[in-house]
This record gives C-alpha cells, sequence and structure tokens, in this order.
C-alpha cells in the first residue's frame, strides 16, 4: 500500500512538471511567433518610410518640373495633388485587397510557419 502512495506521488509530481513545463514552452513559442510578426512588420513598415521619402522628393521634383513647362509652379502641384488624390480613391475601394488581407495572409503565414527545430524535436519522439 506504501509503495502504491509512493508511485502515486511520483506520478503527480511528474505531471505537474510535465504541465509546468508543457506551460513554459508555450509561452516561449508565442514569444517567438511575436517577435517574428513584430520584426516582419518593421522591416515592412521601414522600408515604406524610405519608399516614401523617395516619392514624396520624385513628386516635388515632378511638381517642379511640370510648373515649369506649364509656367505656373502651383498648377504643377495641383496637377500631383489631383493624381494622389485619384490614387487615394482606388486605394480606398481596393482596401480589403491591396492593404488589410497581404496583411492578415502575413501574420498568419507567420503564426503557421513551423521552424526546423521545432520539426526536429517532434521527430526525436
Amino acid at each position: 500500500m506504501d509503495n502504491i502512495a509512493t508511485n502515486f506521488e511520483q506520478l503527480y509530481n511528474k505531471a505537474v512538471l510535465y504541465t509546468k513545463t508543457s506551460l513554459e514552452l508555450a509561452k516561449l513559442k508565442a514569444i517567438d511567433k511575436t517577435s517574428d510578426i513584430i520584426s516582419s512588420l518593421a522591416v515592412i513598415i521601414s522600408i515604406s518610410m524610405i519608399v516614401a521619402m523617395f516619392t514624396l522628393f520624385l513628386n516635388i521634383g515632378i511638381a517642379l518640373w511640370i510648373g515649369e513647362i506649364l509656367n505656373n509652379m502651383s498648377l504643377g502641384f495641383l496637377i500631383i495633388s489631383g493624381f494622389y488624390v485619384i490614387v487615394a480613391i482606388i486605394v480606398y475601394v481596393l482596401r480589403k485587397s491591396l492593404i488589410k488581407e497581404p496583411i492578415d495572409n502575413l501574420i498568419v503565414s507567420k503564426l503557421l510557419e513551423t521552424k526546423n527545430r521545432e520539426n526536429d524535436i517532434t521527430n526525436l519522439k
């Protein structure tokens, strides 16, 4: 009877240890996925900011060039502004397919992505 109690206590201790280890592993996996998503979005945001700055200066140059051709600088900037109003309307209409879905897909693919370390551990079991 004493042997059964000892075995039960050992089994209970191992179950508690396994639960704690499993929770810790889940936390580490969540941290890994979160950092992967944040770093991917940070890269996208950084590249977008660089492209935005390039586009800004390019558009100023084009507006000045158009203004010089038309002999009216403000008309050059007005034409460029009108172009961006049209672009903004198109982006607004297509916002789900151009913005929301790609970001959703990026996040889901990063969440579902498995790493070689996880596959190696699974194969060992």
